[in-house]
């Protein structure tokens, strides 16, 4: 596999989390997901916030200033990507404040705490809300710090294959355990308390599916569409499209190409539309026609862009050659697969067509 620099994606103690690494143990401040720009996309959120129909296309405005810079942060170093997303979580903050009600804006805050769990007592509102000292925050702050550590330590392995995914998941539902029990202990009884109303009604997270920012539009600059464009995805809108880039000459790239072609014959007719990216590595994959011919001989039916000069390639902030994104029918990212679907023995072909599926029944 052909790389810029290797992204996993890791389930993180608090839910999942685009953009949002392991702290450092030496860290004085230990990191938290960007959770408010995670949930207010969402059309759960939106139902339990009340928002009219205007609103939610206020918020979507928003977001389509926001996400493109939010997902290119995630492969940013930690302190810059940190800042980026504290910069874009304010940007998101302040427009919110305009859109929302008072009673709006008091449940965001309200949802914010329960998605955050114990690390809400990380936020100043939260620190001042329960009177908590500095030492307390203190402590609070160095089991994060020891829970994050040992966080890296289950990544690492399982990125490693030392660890499958099932021990990996129970040795952090353990760490999440270990924290409750920590602000249990550290909290006195009036904080306990009035922890309830810092969370307000328990809202079921399990409805929320789109976590995951607007999907870049697709780039002209020094592109070329081979077959079945030119595209936007914008005009695709109510349609599942899949966006995998690709480099002809890249053998993991090649073996990923049956699996592509097999979902545009099983789904095409079902509103799935699969658009391949030919970003160039080497010489010969700069060359039009090579790439063209490469597109006939590998049996590619479905659209294809040249991406000569990378445009496409930086604003989505790719790594590596293969990578494939699924897009639902409003234009969120749902899920993305770098590298080989099969690679030894991993069933990513079938799990991909799996939410290829529940997409494609998804109401718009």
């Amino acid at each position: 596999m052909r790389s810029a620099s290797r992204f996993l994606i890791f389930v993180c103690l608090v839910g999942c989390s685009l953009g949002t690494r392991v702290a450092r143990a030496d860290d004085p401040s230990t990191q938290t997901p960007p959770v408010l720009l995670q949930m207010i996309r969402d059309d759960a959120i939106h139902r339990d916030l009340g928002l009219s129909a205007s609103q939610v296309a206020q918020v979507v405005r928003v977001l389509d200033e926001i996400d493109g810079p939010w997902f290119r942060a995630r492969n940013l170093p930690v302190d810059q990507q940190r800042e980026k997303i504290a910069e874009l979580t304010a940007q998101l903050e302040s427009a919110l404040a305009g859109i929302l009600s008072l009673e709006q804006r008091s449940r965001v805050n309200q949802l914010i705490c329960q998605a955050l769990g114990t690390r809400m007592v990380l936020r100043d509102d939260v620190v001042s809300a329960l009177g908590l000292s500095a030492d307390t925050v203190l402590a609070f702050r160095e089991a994060f710090q020891e829970t994050d550590r040992r966080a890296a330590e289950i990544q690492k392995k399982l990125s490693a294959n030392e660890l499958d995914a099932q021990a990996a998941n129970e040795e952090v539902n353990q760490l999440k355990a270990k924290e409750r029990q920590t602000l249990v202990k550290l909290l006195s009884n009036e904080q306990k308390a009035s922890i309830g109303e810092l969370t307000g009604e328990a809202f079921d997270f399990s409805q929320v599916r789109r976590t995951y920012p607007l999907a870049p539009e697709l780039s002209g600059e020094g592109a070329t569409w081979i077959q079945g464009g030119p595209l936007t995805l914008e005009e695709l809108r109510g349609k599942v499209v899949a966006v995998h880039f690709y480099a002809f000459q890249c053998i993991n790239c090649q073996r990923n190409f049956p699996h592509y072609q097999a979902w545009h014959e099983s789904y095409a007719d079902k509103g799935l539309v699969i658009i391949g990216i030919q970003t160039p590595e080497t010489a010969t994959e700069r060359n039009f026609d090579r790439v063209a011919a490469a597109v006939k001989s590998d049996g590619i039916e479905y659209p294809v862009l040249m991406d000569a000069q990378s445009s496409n390639w930086k604003s989505w902030s790719n790594t590596m050659w293969p990578t494939v994104y699924l897009i639902d029918k409003r234009g969120f990212i749902r899920r993305w697969w770098q590298g080989e679907l099969n690679w030894q023995g991993t069933p990513g072909e079938q799990q991909m067509r799996k939410s290829l599926e529940r997409l494609l029944s998804e109401d718009t």
